[in-house]
């Protein structure tokens, strides 16, 4: 007798709409990479393997491209509209391949990625409508709520499925898409007990209706049953947005700070033990970027932004926090501490690039 579950039944609807990513480059892009690569080290400390590391005959398919990684992805748009993590696309030199669940297979276009939230947009194009997964909403999910992950786990086992529960609300990490790339920032996840593996990346997480709450994207090595998920609100404001503009848009300020804490203010001497500081990352970077809104608006290095629109700024409410909820073209104020004297600073946001 075959088991009834609500669990299956949802598994069933969602399943067709969820799509594995295959990540390809030329051989001679790969090449650049390695010369690149080499460049960068000195000799001595060249590991061994890349001295005289060629890349496999066996590794190279019949139109001269080599599989480099892999991802997943979902319809959302019976046209082709895929969403899925800007850090499974994010090479600008390789090209992307889509699967779907009954083995066909479509080149895909990148449409957008999101340059704050780790959310893209493909394209493909099919012969026929194809399936598509409805968009929930975010901000009404619950601690505890039944959850369920899809996805192209380990970039090998295509259509693997884990259950779970919502363990965390509004998650703030650091992650990196590659063990070489820049630390991120993420804030506002979603954290489940869903297994959710490498290969997962970019694919949903379910409710038990089978509305997509939101795309997976990071897990914490060495733990067990700790994953996080974007809420789906932000790709639907993406996906809205490059269907009103052909782009996404997202505000700039134009600062590089750090957010203050009883810590930071013991350690550095300052003045207060919340806001942002406002400094450079390293000797290469602008604490204020020029001609920015912000640099517009007066801000300097070392400045502290203690308020924006009257709201204090700590680690649980921080500017990029606030920034989520404004357009381009909007008028904030910023309530600045320099040299122990306070003033207002109205600031134009622009479009990020």
């Amino acid at each position: 007798m075959k088991e009834k579950s609500p669990i299956i039944s949802v598994i069933k609807k969602t399943m067709p709409a969820v799509v594995s990513i295959v990540i390809l480059k030329t051989v001679q892009a790969l090449e650049e990479d390695l010369a690149k690569e080499k460049a960068s080290l000195p000799a001595e400390t060249l590991p061994l393997d890349l001295h005289n590391f060629q890349i496999p005959k066996d590794a190279i398919d019949a139109h001269g491209m080599v599989k480099i990684g892999g991802g997943s992805g979902f319809l959302v748009d019976k046209s082709g509209i895929i969403l899925t993590n800007k850090h499974v696309i994010a090479d600008s030199k390789a090209e992307y391949l889509v699967f779907l669940t009954d083995g066909s297979r479509y080149g895909a276009e990148v449409l957008a990625r999101d340059p704050i939230n780790d959310v893209a947009i493909l394209r493909i194009k099919p012969a026929n409508s194809l399936p598509v997964l409805s968009l929930g909403d975010s901000a009404k999910i619950e601690l505890g709520q039944t959850v369920i992950a899809i996805g192209n786990a380990l970039g090998i086992f295509r259509n693997t499925v884990s259950r779970g529960i919502i363990s965390g609300l509004s998650r703030a990490i650091s992650a990196q898409a590659e063990p070489d790339s820049p630390m991120q920032e993420m804030r506002g996840l979603i954290q489940t007990d869903a297994a959710i593996n490498p290969g997962n990346s970019g694919g949903p997480l379910v409710n038990i209706f089978g509305e997509v709450i939101g795309i997976n994207a990071a897990i914490v090595f060495g733990a067990q049953n700790i994953g996080f998920t974007i809420p789906v609100n932000a790709a639907k404001r993406d996906l809205a947005d490059l269907k009103k503009f052909g782009h996404i848009k997202r505000p700039l300020l134009g600062l590089r700070y750090v957010t203050i804490d009883e810590d930071m203010k013991d350690k550095m001497k300052l003045p207060v033990d919340y806001g942002a500081l406002v400094v450079k990352e390293s000797h290469f970077d602008e604490s204020v970027i020029t001609d920015s809104p912000a640099h517009r608006a007066g801000i300097r290095d070392k400045d502290i932004i203690l308020e924006v629109d009257g709201q204090k700024i700590n680690t649980e409410n921080t500017i990029q926090d606030y920034l989520e909820g404004r357009k381009v073209g909007d008028e904030i104020t910023l309530k600045v501490l320099r040299n122990n004297s306070h003033f207002d600073a109205k600031v134009m946001l622009a479009e990020r690039k």
